[in-house]
């Protein structure tokens, strides 16, 4: 019996999370162990290269690496001896490139990306409440009917390529005007323009999430009983949005890991020392140890963020989430928009279908770096090559990839999203990895080729999807009209269908949306770090780096896919805005008497239709609220 307890105690208090999270971090670690005999390279060799590179590789020099490193005793007891001496003696080992101990690198790399993180998600707050402030405002006053559905400016931020923001900034604010310092890492001031590169992006797509809820939170019982007993419109709009910050939290705290170890293109650009920066040195290096010590602090960092949501969730939502009494946030249901995305789309399909029959790959070392003329309506790049055909090129394969990635990631999180203890400790997991070692990892499993950037995101991009799931379930769970529903009779089936589905996938939906741009992003970045598909393909990542370092001298080379990337992603926000559940047909009602009857006779013939004065049943409650909600 006391085991038994002890086993039903260890379960109730999360002893299987906490254990799924442990084998998680070990695959991990494992995974990074194997990574040099997976690649099918000779680590002595890699390690070689990185030291000197003028060194010949001889077979004597490459054993007496082998014997220094002990590359010879396999990756097991390797890796076997590296946890043995961080968790016995707190020895992560010494550097195999430099020579230097790794703990005290690592731990002062973290402490550079930490502060980065921390400014940026000052940014990324101010973002969002930039992007909210009008709804708030409207929701508080009781005029949201007139609140046109936009989002433009919010997909216009989230389509901004963080390496493309932070060379604008570091050369126009740093170099030219030289307000702020633009290299290095020696105080306060070096931090802002790398906080704002990092931040706005971030803050456009927590911004939006916030503003999808808010209407639903607004539309609640409570803040129309507010406003009907004249509650200021301050306090009012305070707490809507304490109702609405537990359904983001979870996509904050991916924001608190990925911003610590996957701003590699900030840290190169403005020379910050920080852990992303380390993790990618590593990782072209092989450098074990560092790579091993860096993932495992970004596991640890997504775990205590994890649980630290968790309590701040519970915190904001009280004794209401334990109880069941939560208001369903069912977005009302406006008309959905027809003018922008058209004119989005129009303008899309205009710039494809005047580059296409435009040769993307013909060169005229005459015309380098044209301005806009009639001939060459974007442009030339630094090879002469025409940018609209380039990224009229780019536009069909970037695209179809970015909307088959985004379909799986949503098909994936919205799955996993709905088994939160299964996906939580996954979920912490995979976006700790730093994007770099995903891709590497990708390529070893399946290798290298024009289907890896596609593998290697599709493996990542589902995480914050289901993050988004889980918390809104969550939240759904807890509404009066489901536990009614549930207590009327209805099974596990019918609440998916009629309950939980509704309220959880068209929000999903647009978040997808909102990260097409951001998914198309990422599959040019990985190749052009040699993962997949690389020069002279016109992809529109690819258009953005090849031209970045001429973006002073000829600045429509950037501009041009930077706009298109900004043009897609309003064109999905603007979209996204009609995704609604189809409402289920009407039955038909059958026909009245015409005789009334008595008053009894009345009552017991019309049960759905309570007299004035009188409580509503649960039955009517459930169907009001989901009536209300389509």
């Amino acid at each position: 019996m006391g085991i038994r307890t002890t086993l039903r105690t260890c379960a109730r208090s999360g002893g299987p999370v906490l254990i799924w999270r442990i084998a998680l971090a070990s695959l991990v670690l494992c995974g990074i162990g194997l990574l040099p005999w997976l690649t099918r390279t000779d680590p002595a060799l890699t390690v070689l290269k990185a030291r000197s590179a003028e060194r010949a590789p001889t077979p004597e020099v490459l054993a007496a690496i082998r014997g220094e490193l002990g590359l010879d005793a396999g990756p097991l007891q390797m890796l076997g001896q590296w946890l043995g001496g961080l968790l016995l003696h707190g020895d992560a080992g010494r550097s195999w490139i430099s020579g230097t101990e790794v703990l005290p690198s690592v731990v002062q790399a973290l402490g550079a990306s930490l502060l980065l993180m921390a400014g940026a998600l000052a940014v990324a707050g101010a973002t969002a409440g930039v992007l909210c402030a009008r709804t708030l405002w409207l929701g508080s006053r009781g005029r949201l009917a007139r609140r046109r559905t936009g989002g433009s400016g919010a997909a216009l931020l989230a389509a901004l390529p963080e390496f493309l923001t932070a060379s604008v900034l570091a050369t126009v604010v740093g170099v030219q005007l030289g307000w702020l310092p633009a290299l290095g890492w020696y105080g306060p001031q070096w931090m802002v323009l790398p906080a704002l590169s990092l931040g706005l992006p971030a803050g456009a797509v927590l911004g939006r999430m916030l503003d999808d809820l808010l209407p639903g939170a607004f539309a609640e019982p409570w803040a129309l009983t507010a406003a009907a007993r004249g509650l200021p419109g301050r306090s009012i709009a305070r707490q809507a949005l304490r109702r609405c910050v537990p359904g983001v939290l979870p996509n904050l705290g991916l924001f608190v890991v990925g911003l610590t170890g996957g701003a590699v293109a900030v840290e190169q650009i403005f020379d910050i020392p920080g852990l992303g920066r380390s993790a990618l040195q590593a990782a072209v290096a092989q450098d074990l140890p560092v790579l091993q010590a860096g993932t495992l602090a970004l596991v640890l960092l997504a775990a205590a963020a994890g649980g630290l949501v968790r309590l701040v969730v519970r915190l904001l939502t009280g004794p209401a989430l334990r109880d069941g009494a939560l208001q369903s946030l069912h977005r009302p249901s406006p008309p959905a928009p027809r003018v922008l995305p058209l004119l989005y789309g129009a303008a899309l399909l205009a710039v494809v279908a005047l580059g296409l029959p435009r040769d993307p790959l013909a060169l005229d070392t005459t015309a380098r770096l044209q301005h806009p003329s009639a001939a060459h309506p974007f442009g030339t790049d630094a090879l002469g090559r025409d940018v609209l055909a380039r990224v009229a090129h780019g536009a069909l394969d970037t695209l179809t990839l970015a909307l088959a990635i985004s379909a799986a990631s949503l098909l994936t999180g919205v799955l996993l999203g709905f088994l939160p203890r299964l996906s939580g400790p996954l979920v912490d997991t995979v976006n700790a990895i730093p994007p770099v070692l995903a891709a590497l990892l990708v390529t070893a499993v399946a290798g290298s080729g024009p289907a890896t950037p596609a593998l290697a995101v599709a493996a990542v991009g589902w995480a914050p999807l289901a993050a988004h799931t889980s918390a809104l379930l969550q939240q759904e769970r807890a509404t009066t009209h489901l536990l009614a529903t549930h207590a009327l009779g209805a099974g596990p089936l019918h609440l998916l269908r009629y309950e939980l589905l509704p309220a959880v996938l068209p929000p999903v939906t647009r978040h997808t949306l909102l990260r097409l741009s951001g998914t198309a992003l990422a599959l040019a970045a990985l190749g052009f770090l040699g993962l997949g598909a690389g020069p002279p393909t016109p992809e529109w990542g690819l258009l953005l780096a090849e031209n970045q370092p001429y973006a002073e001298r000829a600045p429509w080379a950037v501009l041009a896919p930077a706009a298109v990337l900004a043009l897609l992603g309003a064109l999905a926000v603007t979209a996204a805005d009609g995704v609604r559940w189809p409402r289920p047909p009407r039955r038909p009602r059958p026909p009245r008497e015409r005789h009334r009857g008595t008053l009894p006779d009345r009552i017991l013939s019309e049960p759905d239709q309570p007299h004035a004065g009188a409580t509503p049943t649960p039955r009517q409650e459930a169907a009001t609220v989901r009536e209300g909600a389509r």
